[in-house]
């Protein structure tokens, strides 16, 4: 009862630091930690001049700091990634302890049985990216998911159950990391993960409601198990304390072995049993042989700015450089956020990439991914000939462009800047909300659900409705295509703005709206997490969008136009964000609509 006690005490108290630094609608008064936010990017200020529309969905405003700002999906992980940098660590000692934060305190979405991606900036400007995407296991084969004619079988096999889970790759990816650029120890960086899962910490509403919401796949897919359930049966409450002690000891052989302390020995036999029980594939082969890899990062200009992002196996890196060439030649300033002619510039250019994504993204050491030629300015014009404003291109006559020579929504995404500036975007996954719904017996920690990234048969939409081709079929030790689109700015060559969301397919349309909004409308880096979205991604032929994001009279031109539009009843992106000010000083961002929470001081 002590403990307990302790416990929501301590909740208590970070509940009013948490009010006090982003929750509150209303800014705290200037501070020597923390000021009012004032503008975008010192140049120009957005102004609403239709009294009409209104952009933003919450009037929260960003967090400022000086030293350093974590933003990410939950209070507890962001406190974490605060406390490392205030202990002295750096962005990446940072960020690896919020990967294994999330994974306790956001079961969802943050995780140690999925992958991601990584994109680093020091504080020099040389920047890395890492991809620790997930890969098919040795015994996955390109038809695992058709019938004997080449149909998908019926049950969802590539979204739920052991069948759907491809070899993990976030430990490795933060061992590697860490390594390479970590300041602090490995175990200091672990320490606190491995206290929250072991002494348990107060679940927010939205924690209780997801698990509740869950109750009957985790009786489906782990029968005999207990995980993630109250003892007593009952519901869970907002304020109850969850306790994870097999993922703590999971935690435990991760902080004292490293990378063998999850894909050797007691975890990966407890991964390949959990795997022989449920019909999966993953094998203590496959997780010996996984291997993250550092990958040249894509750095591309758009006016005085440079785009530092992720390639593939990373769809989003090429695509978020394609929409903003796209609409670089065009004044959408001057035409203003939202208004018909900015929209439908950004709808003709999202319906270009996501034909583009289909046709020739994949992953690269499995085929010749054409990145460099998509980014071209003058195959993009090629690509643009068929725009026309008095008419919406009909998706059905677009395909991906012709080259010489020639592919979940629960994701999290976390960014950080240390009082260095060096930076980190990170943005991970288990594909699904809660992945395959399959918790490792005797190691308490949820399966990715990544094999419906594949294209399980080419021209059938997956989960989010893409549509994929061969490029990204399933083949042995083979990553799935991502959109996940981690993103780091510089202006005039200086550390600018660390961006990323969730939203499986409509996460580079979110990012690219979001930098658009600051870059562009001037806004604060908290107005464009807060302003409305819309997505569009070639197939099927529509324009979502979220309610309040287009006035009547866009409305009316856009389809005039020919433009199926629908308005979505959920919402478009959950952003964690720092923008670097004028003065020096970090605007951290979060979506206010989640748990979502920016620290800095």
């Amino acid at each position: 009862m002590h403990n307990r006690t302790v416990l929501h005490l301590r909740s208590f108290i970070v509940s009013v630091a948490i009010y006090a630094l982003n929750i509150g609608c209303k800014p705290a008064p200037p501070a020597a930690s923390q000021t009012a936010v004032q503008t975008g990017q010192g140049v120009y200020q957005y102004k609403e001049e239709d009294p009409t529309l209104k952009p933003f969905f919450s009037d929260r405003q960003g967090v400022i700091g000086r030293n350093g700002m974590v933003a990410s999906a939950h209070p507890e992980a962001s406190l974490v990634g605060l406390n490392i940098l205030k202990a002295g660590g750096n962005a990446v000692d940072a960020a690896v302890a919020v990967q294994f934060a999330l994974a306790v305190v956001y079961p969802g979405a943050g995780n140690i049985g999925g992958g991601g991606f990584m994109v680093y900036r020091d504080k020099s400007g040389k920047a890395s990216t890492l991809d620790y995407r997930e890969k098919a296991p040795g015994k996955a084969t390109q038809n695992m998911y058709l019938d004997s004619l080449g149909n998908v079988r019926a049950g969802g096999l590539s979204l739920s159950g052991h069948l759907a889970s491809g070899v993990p790759g976030s430990v490795a990816g933060m061992v590697q990391a860490h390594q390479k650029f970590g300041k602090l120890t490995w175990a200091q960086v672990l320490q606190p993960a491995i206290d929250l899962a072991e002494k348990g910490f107060p679940l927010t509403e939205r924690d209780a409601t997801g698990l509740n919401r869950i109750k009957a796949d985790l009786l489906k897919y782990n029968p005999g198990k207990m995980y993630f359930m109250r003892p007593d049966g009952r519901a869970w409450a907002k304020g109850d304390t969850l306790l994870q002690a097999d993922l703590g000891q999971t935690l435990r052989r991760i902080q004292t072995q490293g990378r063998a302390g999850f894909y050797a020995g007691e975890t990966a036999q407890l991964v390949a049993a959990e795997m022989q029980r449920g019909g999966g594939l993953i094998s203590e082969a496959d997780l010996a042989n996984y291997q993250a890899i550092w990958r040249e990062p894509i750095r591309q200009g758009y006016k005085n700015f440079n785009v530092i992002t992720m390639p593939p196996t990373s769809s989003g890196g090429v695509a978020l450089v394609q929409l903003l060439r796209y609409i670089e030649p065009y004044p959408i300033r001057r035409w203003g956020w939202n208004r018909d002619s900015t929209v439908q510039v950004m709808i003709e250019a999202e319906r270009r990439v996501y034909a583009d994504r289909a046709k020739f993204l994949g992953d690269p050491d499995f085929m010749n991914v054409p990145a460099a030629q998509l980014m071209n300015r003058t195959y993009l014009q090629k690509q643009w000939e068929t725009f026309n404003f008095s008419q919406a291109t009909d998706s059905k006559t677009i395909h991906g462009g012709s080259l010489p020579g020639y592919e979940s929504l629960e994701t999290t995404h976390f960014s950080v800047v240390d009082r260095d500036g060096n930076a980190v975007s990170i943005t991970t996954t288990l594909n699904g909300g809660y992945g395959s719904r399959v918790v490792v017996g005797g190691a308490g920690f949820f399966l990715n659900n990544e094999m419906d990234d594949f294209s399980i048969k080419p021209g059938t939409p997956n989960m989010y409705g893409l549509i994929g081709s061969q490029a990204n079929a399933i083949a042995p030790n083979k990553r799935m295509l991502s959109s996940m689109t981690p993103t780091i700015l510089e202006r005039d060559g200086k550390l600018f703005m660390v961006v990323g969301t969730p939203g499986g397919s409509t996460i580079m349309t979110s990012v690219f709206q979001t930098v658009v909004n600051v870059i562009e409308h001037g806004m604060t880096m908290q107005q464009s997490v807060n302003a409305l979205k819309f997505h569009h991604q070639w197939l099927p032929d529509k324009t979502i969008f979220e309610n309040g994001a287009f006035s009547e009279a866009t409305q009316k031109a856009l389809i005039s136009r020919g433009y199926m539009l629908e308005q979505l009843t959920n919402t478009l992106g959950r952003m964690d964000c720092v923008l670097v000010r004028p003065d020096g000083s970090f605007e951290g961002a979060s979506d206010p609509r989640a748990d979502n929470t920016a620290m800095g001081f």
